[in-house]
């Protein structure tokens, strides 16, 4: 999927989104560029790209509320590309759905990188799935009134469906799998967003947050997933 993936560029800078578009396209991507959240709503609802580089500064709305708007039906990737190096902006960015985020002035090598794990991730998740229907890897747990349904790709509490992005999902499933023992923060690093903890980042914390949200409103409970300081978190449903 990377090399062949669709990236929507949400940007309304001209220059930086002609700048966007030519790095990406190098890359081997095929890009669009939208400088208007209203557009930028309707061509995701409509074309579903494999990804979308996602400005928070736009003419006629920001990113935050973009992404709140396709969320809820969009499953592939979103970066928000950030002016701000303070938390506030990254974390509101990953409260209301982004995946993860850039601050500008964008790095390439960053950028790049970051994009290719979140697409990466995809091109896996849509291989297991194949292999799921195919009968070979059909994986579920069943958890009290928790049920989780990797080939669907569902979870249910008490037979209601959990409205999860398909970060939430990957998290609740490597969570729940190793349900008991503590996964270390470092490690769903490594295999959700592909890069190293540096002790700073709060990416998967606010991921963690918003899962807790989501689970407590779908009728489960927020003490099913813990914190274990220092180390990570653990999942258990009693």
């Amino acid at each position: 999927m990377e090399s062949e993936a669709t990236v929507l560029i949400v940007e309304d800078d001209p220059g930086l989104a002609s700048a966007l578009s030519e790095l990406l396209e190098v890359e081997g991507y095929k890009t669009q560029v939208e400088h208007s959240g209203e557009r930028a709503i309707e061509r995701i609802r409509s074309e579903n790209p494999d990804a979308v580089l996602l400005d928070l500064g736009l003419p006629d709305s920001d990113g935050f509320e973009v992404c709140k708007a396709v969320r809820p039906a969009y499953m592939g990737a979103i970066i928000m590309l950030t002016g701000s190096h303070g938390d506030n902006d990254h974390i509101r960015g990953l409260e209301v759905g982004a995946d993860d985020y850039v601050t500008k002035p964008v790095s390439p090598p960053l950028l790049l990188a970051r994009l290719k794990a979140l697409l990466r991730r995809l091109e896996q998740i849509s291989e297991v799935t194949d292999l799921s229907v195919a009968g070979g890897d059909s994986k579920k747990l069943n958890m009290g009134p928790l049920f989780i349904d990797r080939r669907a790709r569902q979870a249910t509490i008490d037979e209601t469906l959990v409205e999860l992005t398909t970060f939430e999902f990957d998290l609740l499933w490597m969570l729940a799998r190793r349900s008991g023992t503590t996964v270390r923060r470092d490690e769903l690093y490594r295999h959700l967003l592909d890069r190293e903890y540096d002790g700073l980042d709060r990416t998967i914390d606010v991921h963690i947050s918003r899962l807790r949200k989501k689970l407590v409103e779908f009728g489960g409970e927020a003490d099913w997933i813990k914190t274990v300081h220092g180390k990570g978190y653990q999942f258990f449903v009693a």
